[in-house]
Parts: structure tokens; sequence; C-alpha cells
């Protein structure tokens, strides 16, 4: 389970060669994003053939490193080539996991009102 602390979630646009372990992404995410590795975020990367998975987080005192392989099936992905990131909820990355789009249709939160 991913640690519940962050507050950003940023897919790594376009493949990324998931040989790199965490010095190589938290380089890919400070010089070609520009981003800060060690902000309260996650940085998700994903292989060519839209299989595997990773995901880079800093926790306090050191870097979480979590890795998804797919059995079957692959990422629904975004198509952008660039070598930029996208910025995505939370519930977005959950959909992503569970195999379905970032793009769902779901219901707007409602925030609660008062009734006279």
């Amino acid at each position: 389970m991913i640690h519940p602390y962050y507050e950003r979630v940023y897919l790594a646009c376009g493949p990324t060669d998931l040989r790199k372990s965490i010095d190589g992404l938290a380089i890919i995410v400070k010089e070609a994003f520009e981003l800060d590795p060690f902000s309260p975020a996650l940085f998700v990367f994903c292989n060519r053939n839209r299989d595997k998975l990773k995901i880079l987080q800093w926790d306090n005192n050191g870097f979480w490193l979590y890795y998804k392989r797919l059995e079957t099936g692959k990422f629904s992905w975004p198509d952008e080539s660039s070598k930029q990131t996208k910025d995505i909820s939370p519930r977005q990355l959950r959909w992503l996991l569970d195999g379905l789009t970032i793009q769902q249709s779901a219901h707007r939160e409602v925030k609660a009102r008062t009734i006279l």
C-alpha cells in the first residue's frame, strides 16, 4: 500500500526505462521535470509496454520505491509522448492502478450545506 502522506501525483508522460532505480528516477524528477523529488508527492513511471510501473516517494528520511507488474493486460497510460509530467489526483491514480483510464466520468464531489 502506498504511504498516505503525499500532496501531489505526477505521471511521467511517455515511457521510462524501468531498469532505473531510486537514484536514476530521482534524477529524472529533478533534471528532466524540474521538480523536487523530496517534495510530498508521488512520481509515477511506466515502461514502454505499459505492463509495469514504478512509483517514487520521499518519506522523511528515505525514498520508497513501489513496483507493480501486471500478469495480463496493460495500464491505461496517457498517450502523451512528451517528456513532461501530468498532474493527476490521488483518485485518478487509484483508477489507473485498477486498470481504468484517468478520464472517468464520476459524480462530482458535493459540499455539505445547511438546510433551512
